[in-house]
């Protein structure tokens, strides 16, 4: 079903039964599927009169197939031909061949994935998953961007979540390889047409003339928090691995990981300090199995992509790459560690005069190697 490419066989009337079946009350995808299973195309699950529908769904459920649509999908009939009619826009149903081929092998596949942008990047076969925290720190961050970044410019799909923090890092890493045949692919926890955060708009603009928005949440859903979960796996779904920086104990990467694991998919984690909280999250994973990455070559080693197209860039010692900071910006970035420590800390290491130091600590944050936190601490970042 394509505004893009004309309308499918059925036209409206196809499009009418699939939406009637998927988003009638009580259905959900477990119960689209089994009446698929047992009846065929949604125009012939309609047909059936109520003591066969109850033989495979709850009665309240197959009541609310037969009688008339409650008002939120009267509207979503109404709304749904002229919102797939731009260009860009796509709805795919469990029987259309462009469905993901991954999707199908997980025990609850959604039934119907409304799209924006580039379909195609659904048949990708190098395909992973970054998430983490919406709360990262600076190094966090730095490294969600840099891998993200790495994976695209060797030809890999970074799915994430557009979620704040590691989420929209990962998809911005990711569009930013886009010279290098970068792309990015963004499963949403709520309807097609919005945008969560909204602090996010710019970012899904991005994504959708770059890469691909999918949610199986009809139009008009908002983002509940229960929607959430059944998001994590399609992220984990179509990728063939699942990698998370950072996370705490209770995060909702966990949950997109644990999926990971129970569908198949390989498990990555980054360590971190034993003192960042956001970090417990990776290193229960690594405790419990998880693959211990340190640079993206893990990852591709581990998928078998190390000849997916373009080489992500190799980590550079210190002071040998290209831009590296100077000597004494070096001696500053060894003098604070991987901690976060106050000035104080740093002027009591380092042999530096006070206002070389001042200099230095400005120059590496224009640098982007040096994040100032609350309370006046500094935090060291260092590339992937």
């Amino acid at each position: 079903m394509s505004g893009s490419a004309g309308a499918a066989p059925g036209g409206n009337a196809e499009l009418h039964c699939w939406l009637r079946l998927v988003y009638s009350p009580g259905i959900g995808p477990l119960g689209a599927q089994r009446l698929l299973r047992a009846f065929g195309p949604p125009q012939q699950v309609l047909g059936r009169e109520l003591r066969q529908l109850r033989e495979v769904v709850p009665e309240a459920a197959a009541r609310a197939l037969l009688e008339p649509a409650p008002a939120p999908l009267r509207e979503l009939l109404a709304r749904a031909p002229d919102w797939l009619a731009e260009p860009g826009r796509d709805l795919l149903s469990l029987a259309d061949a462009r469905y993901p081929r991954a999707l199908l092998h997980i025990p609850d596949p959604p039934p119907l994935l409304w799209l924006r942008g580039d379909a195609r990047l659904l048949d990708k076969p190098r395909m992973l998953a970054l998430v983490g925290t919406r709360n990262p720190s600076a190094q966090g961050a730095r490294d969600a961007h840099d891998f993200a970044h790495a994976m695209a410019r060797a030809g890999v799909c970074v799915v994430s979540g557009l979620a704040r923090g590691i989420d929209a890092q990962a998809h911005r890493g990711a569009l930013a390889a886009g010279d290098a045949g970068g792309s990015t692919l963004a499963v949403l926890g709520h309807g097609c047409d919005r945008v969560y955060p909204a602090a996010h708009r710019e970012l899904a603009r991005h994504v959708a003339a770059a890469g691909l928005l999918v949610s199986e949440f009809a139009l008009g859903e908002a983002p509940l928090a229960q929607h959430f979960p059944r998001r994590n796996r399609i992220i984990s779904g179509l990728s063939r691995g699942v990698l998370v920086v950072e996370a705490a104990l209770r995060s909702g990467s966990l949950i997109t990981a644990r999926l990971a694991a129970e569908q198949g998919r390989e498990v990555f984690a980054l360590p971190g300090s034993i003192h960042n909280p956001m970090a417990r999250g990776c290193h229960r994973l690594l405790r419990d199995g998880a693959q211990l990455v340190e640079q993206p070559g893990d990852i591709l080693a581990s998928l078998g992509w190390e000849q997916a197209g373009a080489q992500p860039d190799a980590p550079s010692a210190p002071g040998a790459a290209p831009g590296a900071p100077p000597p004494a910006q070096q001696e500053l970035l060894d003098c604070m560690g991987l901690e976060p420590l106050g000035l104080d800390q740093l002027l009591a290491r380092s042999a530096l005069p006070a206002a070389a130091v001042q200099e230095g600590l400005l120059e590496l944050e224009l640098r982007g190697r040096l994040a100032r936190l609350p309370g006046g601490r500094l935090q060291r970042i260092d590339p992937a």
